[in-house]
């Protein structure tokens, strides 16, 4: 079983000491896969088990146990090499319409620039049966892209480019374009991620006792009518975290969570919780408004000279340059065609998909409102009743797998016969 990356970034962000219920909060995992990767993890990289006086199992890893898969695993390897050269491939992905769309500009231009003045020269010559070959000699105009849009070829644009997306009016010329293109990312990606993570973060700060108005601000379909009534929708909760329903004497539902009342330290990374989940709107472009009206207007350009260089290659039979791109002239109008229909097209799906994103917070900050009403209070002061908070520090262990069996026992019995004397000594025996 290859490690789960997600659980390795987990147990290195929590100190190499994790609890079942550490990795399954800080990963939003199911409990149980959080327990199946870190026993696979331990096997992987020579991890250690520590059994505490009650039974609760904490995991501890070695610091390096990125360095002992690399070596261990050839399709980790693998996997780093792929990245990488996927990182490269894809930047060139990015900035390859960019360069189509200058590459197609200039062609249409060049290639206009060369009708024209043969129609001309023909005209000037009255020669009327004069054919349009390649050897005409023609002076392409010195075309201005600007400064710094050339910036991409430095050596760290990839590291850069994370940074500066975020901030407006920071993107290259080719970043812009391919901004305008397809926009930059689905902000809400990680969604069920988040989401998983903030449901174990209120679990954890509610000592692993909820009910299941608390949860409900995290989700999104909680049904109606019975469903809601009887809180169906806490049933995928309870399976990703192994919790467990009990009922109190009004006949309220509260949920407790064993495996996340667990601590492998004291010193736990406290989440920040929001009061329900957020989706995040999708903007339209990175780009600045003057570098999404230099998109528009190159588009407009290209596609305006694509139709008029159709024109005038209407009827016409030639080689060479123009031979070309008569050959290819209907890519030419179909980029440019594309160029402006696609951002269009996305710009009108992106306002109906961000309605329904508002909705849904709408609606989840609704049912968050619910945790102020009286009922529902009652029943978060039983499930108190239910907290437990259970931190596993060195003193409390019994085995660990870092010593042998023998050794840990004679070094108990040790231990135990200190104790006795020390006892004896103080009732003066």
């Amino acid at each position: 079983m290859a490690p789960n990356p997600a659980i390795m970034e987990a147990v290195e962000q929590l100190g190499y000491r994790v609890t079942v219920g550490d990795v399954a909060t800080q990963a939003g995992f199911n409990v149980n896969l959080a327990q199946q990767g870190l026993l696979a993890l331990a096997t992987d990289v020579g991890g250690h088990l520590q059994v505490a006086e009650t039974g609760e199992i904490v995991y501890l890893f070695p610091k390096n146990l990125r360095a002992v898969l690399r070596n261990k695993f050839l399709r980790l390897r693998l996997q780093e090499w792929w990245k990488k050269v996927w990182r490269v491939l894809f930047y060139l992905i990015r900035i390859s319409f960019g360069v189509l769309l200058l590459a197609s500009i200039a062609l249409i231009i060049v290639t206009i620039f060369v009708l024209l003045t043969a129609i001309n020269q023909s005209s000037d010559d009255d020669n009327s049966d004069r054919g349009y070959g390649g050897g005409s000699s023609f002076f392409m105009p010195y075309f201005w892209i600007g400064p710094n849009w050339f910036g991409v070829f430095s050596p760290d644009y990839d590291r850069r480019y994370q940074e500066r997306r975020e901030e407006e009016n920071q993107l290259n010329f080719f970043e812009a374009i391919f901004s305008f293109l397809f926009g930059d990312g689905n902000p809400n990606a990680d969604l069920e991620e988040r989401r998983q993570k903030e449901i174990a973060a209120v679990i954890r700060t509610n000592r692993g006792a909820v009910v299941g108005e608390q949860i409900a601000p995290y989700l999104d379909d909680i049904g109606s009518g019975y469903a809601q009534e009887y809180e169906d929708y806490m049933l995928p909760v309870l399976t990703r975290f192994n919790g467990q329903p009990t009922v109190s004497p009004e006949g309220n539902i509260v949920y407790v969570f064993p495996e996340l009342q667990s601590y492998a330290s004291r010193r736990q990374q406290l989440l920040a919780i929001p009061p329900y989940l957020q989706e995040l709107p999708q903007r339209f472009s990175a780009a600045s408004s003057g570098q999404l009206g230099l998109s528009i207007g190159l588009g407009v350009l290209n596609l305006g000279g694509a139709l008029f260089l159709g024109s005038l290659l209407a009827d016409i039979a030639a080689g060479g340059l123009v031979g070309f791109v008569q050959a290819i002239y209907w890519l030419l109008l179909g980029y440019g065609a594309a160029f402006l229909g696609v951002p269009l097209v996305r710009y009108f799906w992106l306002k109906r998909r961000n309605n329904k994103i508002g909705d849904r917070n709408a609606q989840r900050q609704e049912r968050s409102l619910q945790l102020a009403d009286s009922t529902v209070k009652q029943k978060i002061a039983y499930a108190r009743q239910f907290a437990a908070q259970n931190v596993i520090t060195n003193e409390d262990l019994t085995y660990t797998t870092e010593t042998d069996l023998l050794d840990q026992e004679a070094e108990n019995s040790d231990q135990i016969d200190a104790e006795w004397q020390r006892r004896l000594r103080e009732s003066g025996h």
